[in-house]
């Protein structure tokens, strides 16, 4: 099955109009008091990055917040543990360019942010990240280049916090399932699945 694309954006423009006042007057290009507290509430976000293998999206998070806010153009995210992948951290020591998007929950805001980063191993920063005794091993300093909210239809339209709409757990393939799949068996996926909570809880930083 193919489709036919849309190959200018003239045609997109024409298609879509011209944005709202709203939609321009909203981006700032460093975080005034409004979009400070509105970050500062939201626990997890999406991290964004490009690299030669292509794009990479990956889940941050960490109660009481999964990064520190420097000045007002400078926001520095403490790489905690993880699958060691690096598949971030990769892409940002080959292309500074990246992109974040916050959720709050209980708010339909989400707020995007776009700008450019680096990885360091600075050691004065990472000890003044340190959670239960665990530095992490580098840290991303973003600095900041635009910040605007996002329409809230796409968090509505999701119900995504209401809990009438969450999916029972046991109704959907664990991570030990899809790896037993991937591995036509080999791997040992209900113990994985068994076992992860405790692993967890003694890695988490």
């Amino acid at each position: 099955m193919s489709f036919e694309a849309v190959k200018d954006v003239a045609t997109l423009e024409e298609l879509y109009g011209v944005p709202g006042q709203a939609s321009q007057v909203k981006v700032a290009h460093s975080l005034t008091a409004e979009y400070r507290a509105l970050i500062e509430a939201s626990p997890f976000f999406a991290l964004a990055t490009a690299g030669p293998e292509g794009l990479d999206c990956s889940p941050r998070g960490e109660l009481g917040g999964a990064f520190i806010i420097h000045d007002d153009k400078t926001i520095i995210i403490p790489d905690r543990r993880g699958n060691n992948r690096m598949d971030s951290l990769r892409n940002i020591v080959r292309n500074p360019e990246i992109a974040m998007l916050f959720l709050i929950p209980g708010s339909l805001t989400t707020i995007r942010l776009n700008g450019t980063a680096i990885v360091t191993t600075d050691e004065e920063l990472l000890k003044s990240m340190e959670r239960d005794g665990k530095l992490p091993r580098s840290a991303v300093v973003v600095s900041l280049r635009e910040i605007y909210t996002q329409c809230g239809r796409a968090v509505l339209r999701a119900g995504l916090w209401d809990p009438e709409t969450y999916v029972d757990p046991a109704a959907i393939p664990s991570t030990g399932d899809v790896l037993k799949a991937q591995t036509q068996g080999a791997f040992e996926g209900k113990a994985y699945d068994e076992e992860w909570a405790g692993r967890a809880e003694k890695t988490m930083w």
